[in-house]
């Protein structure tokens, strides 16, 4: 079956050669010898926008269809995830949503900035407000960056292109994915001139391929490698796995016309596709070696206690970022917000200076209050990656600047009301952690939360 309609939209036209190995190549194919039948036809978006049956009670089915909402109706990052999920194609709103197993740590990861409270100051001068600040010595608008995400054409045909050019007038970093649908000469031709960015690394199963783009990375002035290191095999995440099942149930058959059992791969989706090009071999006796090759400085990213950060911190990295992939691996693992507190406290312990290492976490962040939250117990920033996603697939490069903008109103609505005027002022006398370990502490439900998520679904009730 020849795939390539359905494989180009979405993948950097270099990928084959960045990825695989030379050998595995099997032979050249002459398009003029595949047959008609042979050939996938292209995923082809609906022009109109979707339907979806509703019926009120006691009523006959009805068939509506959404209207976007103007860019200006956005008030929070939640507003671009429903919008999102109904202009997205069920495949690529499967991938993004996703999380691992039951995706307890998905939901975690926005419920733990909730076990946080604040202590505000009263009586401080907070005329003027200052959200700026600097993130491994690049200027930023707010500790802020975007994060690393795969596939970006997958929500918007102009990708990570989009992402680049909104990072600029944001005035944020965008850490450049290994995984991208555009080539690292697409997205780097995008930027506009002294725009600074980081990058993300999986590393490479052939090593001699990371080096050959940690060298690239370097050469065209990127500041900073994220190294992923918590995903030695990627996730079991079942909206993305189902996405491919049905994909799969309307496309392979048997002569019969019936899917013959055992035959068609059922466990699959976009996540564990791209498995096979992560090292599950790397190790701490490897960090010498990304040391060696790169000027750059060098963070891991991943990290989930306190003793790898002390790890990371005594091999000479540069930081950490803490993360648990979006919870997109290991489930009922900790947020990046509940280890902040275990971290720091770990680092201090082993010598390390303010400014000395930096940490960022991800996962969850969604409010400007998540964001002072997380640089209050000590970090330096951090990182974003979904509501981007959904900024980008709702409204492309303005909805990413729009959902940035947003994010600074109300980080600077909450400073004001902390009493912190500007960045160095936000420390831990103003939030109380007492609950935040403690998973069974009653709060009041999160309505945006519970009304944005799209609960898993067992086999019978699809």
């Amino acid at each position: 079956m020849d795939a390539t309609a359905l494989f180009d939209p979405i993948h950097p036209k270099d990928i084959m050669e960045k990825l695989l190995k030379p050998d595995i190549m099997k032979c050249v194919v002459e398009p003029g010898s595949i047959k008609p039948q042979q050939v996938a036809k292209p995923v082809v978006k609906a022009k109109a926008a979707p339907k979806r049956k509703v019926a009120s009670q006691g009523a006959e089915e009805e068939e509506w269809v959404f209207k976007k909402p103007p860019l200006a109706a956005m008030l929070n990052s939640f507003d671009f995830e429903s919008v999102a999920r109904e202009v997205m194609e069920p495949q690529a709103w499967g991938y993004y949503s996703s999380g691992g197993d039951d995706e307890i740590t998905l939901r975690d990861n926005h419920l733990a900035f909730q076990r946080i409270t604040m202590r505000p100051r009263i009586l401080v001068n907070v005329k003027e407000i200052d959200l700026t600040t600097t993130m491994l010595g690049i200027p930023c608008s707010l500790p802020l960056y975007f994060t690393a995400t795969a596939l970006a054409k997958l929500a918007h045909q102009d990708g990570e292109v989009a992402i680049v050019k909104a990072a600029f007038k944001a005035g944020v970093p965008y850490m450049l994915p290994t995984l991208s649908s555009y080539t690292l000469d697409e997205m780097l031709g995008a930027c506009e001139p002294g725009q600074e960015l980081y990058a993300q690394l999986y590393v490479n199963p052939e090593r001699s391929r990371s080096e050959q783009y940690v060298r690239k990375l370097e050469a065209a002035g990127v500041k900073a490698l994220f190294v992923t290191v918590d995903a030695p095999q990627l996730g079991r995440r079942e909206k993305d796995m189902r996405s491919k099942f049905t994909q799969q149930g309307s496309d392979v058959q048997d002569k019969d016309g019936d899917e013959a059992e055992g035959e068609v791969d059922r466990s699959q989706g976009a996540a564990r596709a791209i498995s096979s090009y992560i090292d599950p071999s790397l190790n701490w006796d490897d960090v010498p070696w990304l040391k060696s090759i790169t000027k750059m400085k060098v963070l891991l990213k991943g990290v989930q206690c306190g003793e790898d950060a002390v790890l990371a911190y005594k091999a000479g990295l540069a930081g950490a970022v803490l993360s648990n992939h979006g919870g997109r691996q290991l489930d009922t693992c900790r947020p990046g917000i509940e280890v902040l507190p275990e971290v720091m406290e770990a680092l201090r312990e082993a010598g390390c200076k303010p400014g000395e290492f930096s940490v960022f976490v991800d996962g969850g962040i969604r409010r400007g209050a998540d964001i002072f939250k997380a640089v209050a117990l000590g970090a330096t920033g951090v990182g974003v990656g979904r509501p981007v996603l959904y900024a980008l697939a709702s409204y492309g490069s303005k909805g990413i600047v729009r959902m940035v903008q947003m994010l600074q109103d109300e980080l600077q609505m909450v400073m004001r009301l902390s009493g912190a005027p500007n960045v160095k002022m936000i420390t831990d006398k103003l939030v109380l952690t007492t609950n935040l370990a403690d998973h069974i502490v009653p709060l009041p439900t999160d309505n945006l939360t519970r009304l944005t998520y799209q609960s898993l679904q067992p086999a019978a009730r699809l």
